[in-house]
C-alpha cells in the first residue's frame, strides 16, 4: 500500500513516516511539507492513501482539507487520513461533505497507539472511514445549534449577504463582493428580514437587528 505524507513539522512528518514504514504492507513513497508538494507527489506516485495535516504552507489555514476535496474529484480512489489538532466542524464538515468513504479525521493529541493510525490508513484504503469520537460530538453539537439558529431558514446566498452586512458594508459594497447588482442585494435583504422575524416596525432598525442575530449565532 503506497502512502504520501504531508506535514510541515519535520518531527511529526518523520514520526508518522517511521510508524508506517515499520509495517511490511505499507510503503511511504513520498513526504512533503506543503500543499503544492502534496499535489505534485500525488501526481507523480498516485498513492493509495494520503496522510495529511490540516494547516500547512502556503497559508496555514486548511490546505489538508483543500487537498482532500480536490482528490475526491481527481483521484476518488485515494484514501485520505487527516491529522489535526482541532475538533472543529469547520474542518470536518467540508472533508465529509461528499461522503465519509475513504476518509479519516484523527486528532493528534489522542493518537496514543501507533496501531490507531495504521488501522485508519488501512481502513480508508478499503473505502472505510474513521472519525475521532470527539469530532463526531462536535459535528452533532454544531448540527443541533444550526437547526435551532434563527439563521436556519436562510438560503446560502442570504447568509452570504448578511455576513457582508455584518462587516459594515453598504448594499453597493456587498454587491461588489458577491458579484451582484445592488438591486439584487436589496431583494435578498428584503427576503431575509421576514425569515428572521423582523417586520417593518418603525421604531426598529431591521438591518441592525439582523446583524445582531447573525453575530449571536456565531457564538
Amino acid at each position: 500500500m503506497r502512502i504520501v505524507i504531508a506535514e510541515d513539522s519535520l518531527l511529526v512528518r518523520e514520526g508518522v513516516r517511521r510508524v508506517l514504514d515499520l509495517r511490511d504492507d505499507l510503503e511511504v513513497v513520498a513526504t512533503c511539507a506543503d500543499l503544492p508538494g502534496l499535489l505534485a507527489a500525488v501526481g507523480e506516485h498516485v498513492p493509495d492513501v494520503v496522510v495529511t495535516d490540516i494547516r500547512m504552507p502556503p497559508t496555514f489555514t486548511d490546505e489538508g482539507i483543500q487537498a482532500a476535496i480536490r482528490l475526491h474529484q481527481t483521484h476518488p480512489g485515494i484514501g485520505v487520513v487527516v491529522l489535526s489538532q482541532y475538533a472543529e466542524p469547520a474542518y470536518a464538515t467540508p472533508l465529509l461533505a461528499s461522503g465519509s468513504a475513504g476518509r479519516a479525521y484523527l486528532l493528534k493529541e489522542r493518537l496514543s497507539d501507533p496501531r490507531e493510525l495504521i488501522e485508519a490508513v488501512r481502513s480508508v484504503a478499503r473505502g472505510g472511514s474513521v472519525i475521532d469520537p470527539a469530532v463526531v460530538e462536535a459535528l452533532v453539537a454544531d448540527s443541533i445549534h444550526a437547526r435551532s439558529s434563527p439563521l436556519a431558514g436562510l438560503t446560502p446566498r442570504e447568509r452570504e449577504v448578511l455576513a457582508h452586512i455584518a462587516q459594515g458594508k453598504s448594499n453597493a459594497a456587498v454587491g461588489m463582493a458577491l458579484s451582484l447588482t445592488e438591486r439584487a442585494v436589496e431583494k435578498h435583504i428584503n427576503t431575509l428580514f421576514p425569515k428572521l422575524g423582523l417586520g417593518p416596525e418603525p421604531d426598529i432598525n431591521r438591518r441592525v437587528m439582523a446583524v445582531l442575530l447573525y453575530l449571536s449565532a456565531q457564538v
